[in-house]
């Protein structure tokens, strides 16, 4: 058997840099090797830092997803000085970082993932006219409606923060942004706006029968009984089943996902670990490898609150900045997929059943995702009390820890604080692509992309393979929070 080395990378159409290598044999993909070459160096920054501080630098991490790490900050902050937000700062939390993941799922759906079947090579598919006309990046049909509906979405940051990115309405506290009662029902009319736009134009139905639909059967009824132009979502269906996207990228099939939006008892989206069934997370089981990473070497893996970020670039073995998290020693995926299987929702729960994860339960679960998610925000807002407290104020101790764990839109995202004598001592960050693109473990495991990529079909002389290319996008990276 020849096996061929095969680099792809830089990727397009992905926050930051990214690099996989690829050992292919007999036309597949036999192992992956994935490389996160951007080192940033925020965990260093801060020591030393105030603790509010933290505030101030992690949202400019990334500036898509920089209000999920603001909430992570917050949390941990909170944590640290034992404050809880009311329940206005509570409802103006959930509804700034569902704002900011629905965006991103929708970004990605149009402006990343479905972009890709518009290229020449799917010139022979029954849908590819269609989906030349409407998806090609930047001057198909759908890109004209799809940004003026997101911008307009994204007022909301502008009621909820002040401004997007890097906010700093998020407090410890609360929120440090109050809403009047005029400003509410603005809110109220941006997420109508936004519901219209879904409705007609990515769904083709109410939101309500979108999250509705249970089954993959469910699902294939869905699509049977409606024209194959739709909705964008049916389009997507359609595509998905000529190229059996269900096929390419399965992983491990073990997910992991922290919960999301606190409500008055738990939270919209619980907490936990699936591997076939539900398990309970205990954050003290998670534990950072950096045998393959550029980093010098711990005694052993590390949880990130005693965690360091040493860099060694020169290091023997090493293939990337990104170290590779573990949950109790296995391999785990995270994202919208992770946290609606955990959550139980029934259409994802058989469509892992059937297939695992891939290609397109990912993308699904992220689509199910806004729709279940749009309504929440809706009724949060009517629960805001224009004229009650926002946020609370607490004093930092000098000696004091802090975790704080969010769902971002691509899923775990968790902050672990360690202050001393009134500093920050160590602040580490694990991010959701740092679980999911991470590098092969002490034992040699692959991380979650490398174990999808492996099988991915490689055609003669594809540089770049499609179906490469469709896993890597599945998961949506965020190269730029990966590494810190």
């Amino acid at each position: 058997m020849i096996v061929k080395r095969l680099i792809v990378g830089p990727f397009n159409r992905v926050e930051g840099d990214l690099e996989v290598t690829l050992d292919v044999a007999d036309g597949t993909v036999r192992a992956a090797y994935v490389n996160s070459p951007m080192y940033r160096g925020f965990e260093q920054i801060l020591q030393g830092k105030m603790p509010a501080d933290a505030l101030v630098f992690v949202p400019r991490i990334c500036g898509i997803c920089s209000v999920a790490q603001s909430a992570a900050a917050a949390q941990a902050l909170g944590g640290a000085m034992g404050v809880t937000p009311p329940a206005n700062g509570r409802l103006a939390a959930n509804l700034l970082l569902a704002a900011e993941n629905l965006a991103d799922h929708f970004s990605h759906f149009y402006l990343f993932f479905m972009p890709d079947f518009a290229r020449a090579a799917y010139c022979g598919r029954p849908w590819f006219a269609d989906a030349e006309q409407r998806f090609r990046a930047l001057t198909g049909s759908a890109v004209g409606p799809a940004l003026p509906a997101r911008a307009a979405f994204m007022h909301l940051m502008g009621l909820l923060a002040g401004k997007w990115p890097h906010t700093l309405a998020m407090q410890p506290g609360g929120s440090s942004r109050p809403l009047q009662a005029s400003e509410k029902i603005r809110l109220y009319r941006l997420l109508r706006e936004f519901r219209r736009f879904l409705e007609d134009t990515l769904f083709g139905d109410r939101l309500e029968a979108v999250a509705a639909i249970d089954s993959v059967a469910a699902l294939e009824h869905w699509a049977a009984a409606r024209a194959p132009h739709a909705s964008d979502f049916r389009r997507f269906l359609g595509i998905a089943h000529d190229l059996d996207l269900a096929r390419f990228g399965r992983g491990g099939d073990c997910f992991i996902s922290y919960g999301n939006y606190p409500q008055d008892a738990g939270r919209m989206f619980p907490a936990g670990v699936w591997d076939g069934s539900l398990r309970l997370l205990d954050t003290d089981d998670i534990r950072e490898d950096v045998s393959h990473a550029w980093y010098a070497q711990a005694e052993g893996p590390q949880h990130p609150a005693q965690g360091a970020t040493v860099p060694l670039a020169d290091k023997t073995g090493a293939y990337s900045w990104c170290k590779a998290p573990r949950w109790a020693g296995r391999v785990v995926e995270t994202g919208a997929l992770a946290r609606q299987v955990v959550a139980g929702q029934p259409l994802v729960r058989d469509l892992l059943a059937s297939g695992g994860a891939n290609v397109m339960s990912r993308v699904v679960a992220r689509l199910i995702e806004i729709a279940r998610v749009l309504p929440a925000m809706e009724a949060w807002t009517e629960q805001l009390r224009p004229g009650e407290p926002y946020c609370v104020v607490g004093e930092m101790p000098r000696e004091a820890e802090g975790e704080g764990l969010v769902e971002a839109a691509r899923g775990a995202l968790g902050h672990w604080l360690s202050v001393r004598r009134g500093r920050i001592h160590s602040y580490q960050i694990v991010a959701p692509t740092t679980w999911n693109f991470s590098p092969r473990d002490a034992q040699g495991t692959p991380g979650a992309l490398e174990q999808a990529l492996v099988g991915a079909p490689v055609g003669d002389g594809e540089e770049a393979p499609l179906a490469v290319q469709h896993i890597v996008r599945s998961f949506d990276p965020c190269m730029v929070c990966t590494v810190h």
